[in-house]
C-alpha cells in the first residue's frame, strides 16, 4: 500500500507543497508586490488531518464526479446507477471515498526551471457506484516563475461513465491566516449561472445574471452584495464570455487589494463553482490559524453540477477509449 507523503515543487519564486493523498495542494507560497511570500491556500501542516476527514475538501482533486448528483441517482444507456448519499439528499464530490480520499501513485516528479509532479490513479468499475474502470492522471507544473498549471486526464476502459474532476483549493490571497476574503475583488467571465433548488442542485435553468448580486462581469468586491445571496456564494457560473489563449478561456480574476496579489484563472471547462467558504466554521489549520466563514474563495472549474441528469447541460459522459481532459492555469501577479 502506497504511503501518503508531501512533495515540493520550487522554481525559486513560488513554492508548492502537494500530497499524493487526494492530489492535495497543502501550501502555495506566492510573492506580493514587495516580493514577500505568503501561503495563499487554506490547509493543514501535516497529512493526518486530511486523512481523518478534518478538511472540507481543502486543496484536493474531487471526483469521479465533482459537485452534486441529485438524489445520488442517474441512468446511463438504460442502466440505473445509485451512488452513496454522502451529503443528504444528494451524492457530493464522488461519494464517501472520492478521489480526494485515496492515495494516488507518483508517476513522475521533475525538478528544474519548470518543475512538475504527475499522479496517477486507477478507479475500478463499481467504485462509489460509478461504472467502468478509469485510468486517471493529474499533473501539477510550475510553468513560469509565477504560474501553476494543472492538467487532468481520464480514460475509461470498458464502460461509458460520467467524469468531471475539480480542483477544490480554498484561496486567500492575503495569506491563509488573514481572515475573510470579503474585501477581495473578483471578476468572473460569465453572463449566466445555473440556479439551484433548496438542496443546492441546479434546476436545469440557465439564468442571465445581469443586474443581480451574482453579476461579476465587472470586477467587484466579494462582500459588496454577499448578504443578498443567503449564506454566501455557492453557484456554478457558465463560462461564456472570457477571451481565449492556448485553448483555455479566462474564467476569473481574484485580487487582494492589501497585498496586490492577483490570481488569473484560465480553464477549458464549461463551468466554475464560485464558493465563499460559507460552511467553514472554526477549522484549526496551519500554524494554529482558525479558519472561519468566508475565510477563502474556491474557484472550481468543472462540468455543470448534476449534468448527468440534465440533458440541456453539456454532457459529462465519456465513452470507452475516449479521453477526458481538463486543464487549469493559475497565473499570479502583484
Amino acid at each position: 500500500m502506497a504511503e501518503a507523503k508531501l512533495f515540493e515543487l520550487n522554481n525559486g519564486t513560488m513554492r508548492l507543497i502537494v500530497s499524493n493523498f487526494g492530489c492535495t495542494i497543502t501550501s502555495l507560497f506566492v510573492p506580493d508586490k514587495d516580493g514577500k511570500l505568503a501561503d495563499v491556500v487554506l490547509g493543514f501542516d501535516t497529512i493526518e488531518p486530511y486523512q481523518k476527514g478534518a478538511a472540507p475538501y481543502f486543496g484536493c482533486i474531487v471526483g469521479r464526479v465533482a459537485n452534486r448528483i441529485k438524489d445520488g441517482k442517474f441512468k446511463l444507456n438504460g442502466v440505473d446507477y445509485s451512488l452513496p448519499i454522502n451529503k443528504p439528499p444528494n451524492s457530493l464530490h464522488g461519494g464517501h471515498k472520492g478521489f480526494d480520499k485515496v492515495i494516488w501513485e507518483v508517476a513522475e516528479h521533475k525538478q528544474g526551471d519548470t518543475p512538475s509532479i504527475t499522479f496517477k490513479y486507477r478507479s475500478h468499475d463499481g467504485e462509489e457506484g460509478y461504472p467502468g474502470d478509469v485510468y486517471f492522471t493529474a499533473t501539477y507544473t510550475l510553468t513560469s516563475k509565477t504560474s501553476l498549471r494543472l492538467d487532468m486526464e481520464g480514460v475509461t476502459e470498458n464502460k461509458p461513465t460520467p467524469i468531471s474532476l475539480a480542483q477544490h483549493t480554498y484561496w486567500n490571497l492575503a495569506g491563509h491566516n488573514s481572515g475573510t476574503i470579503l474585501d477581495h475583488t473578483i471578476q468572473i467571465w460569465a453572463n449566466h449561472i445555473t440556479p439551484v433548488d433548496h438542496n443546492i442542485v441546479p434546476t436545469g435553468e440557465i439564468m442571465p445574471i445581469k443586474g443581480t448580486p451574482f453579476d461579476f462581469t465587472n470586477e467587484n468586491k466579494i462582500g459588496s452584495r454577499i448578504h443578498e445571496v443567503g449564506v454566501g456564494y455557492d453557484h456554478n457560473y457558465v463560462l461564456d464570455c472570457g477571451e481565449e489563449k492556448s485553448g483555455l478561456k479566462h474564467a476569473a480574476k481574484l485580487n487582494d487589494p492589501a497585498s496586490s496579489r492577483t490570481l488569473d484563472l484560465w480553464t477549458d471547462a464549461p463551468g466554475m463553482q464560485f464558493y465563499t467558504a460559507n460552511f467553514v466554521d472554526g477549522v484549526v489549520g496551519k500554524g494554529g490559524a482558525v479558519y472561519g466563514k468566508h475565510s477563502a474563495a474556491c474557484l472550481e472549474t468543472q462540468g455543470f453540477p448534476n449534468a448527468i441528469n440534465q440533458p440541456n447541460f453539456p454532457s459529462v459522459v465519456v465513452q470507452p477509449g475516449e479521453k477526458y481532459k481538463h486543464s487549469m492555469l493559475f497565473e499570479f501577479s502583484a
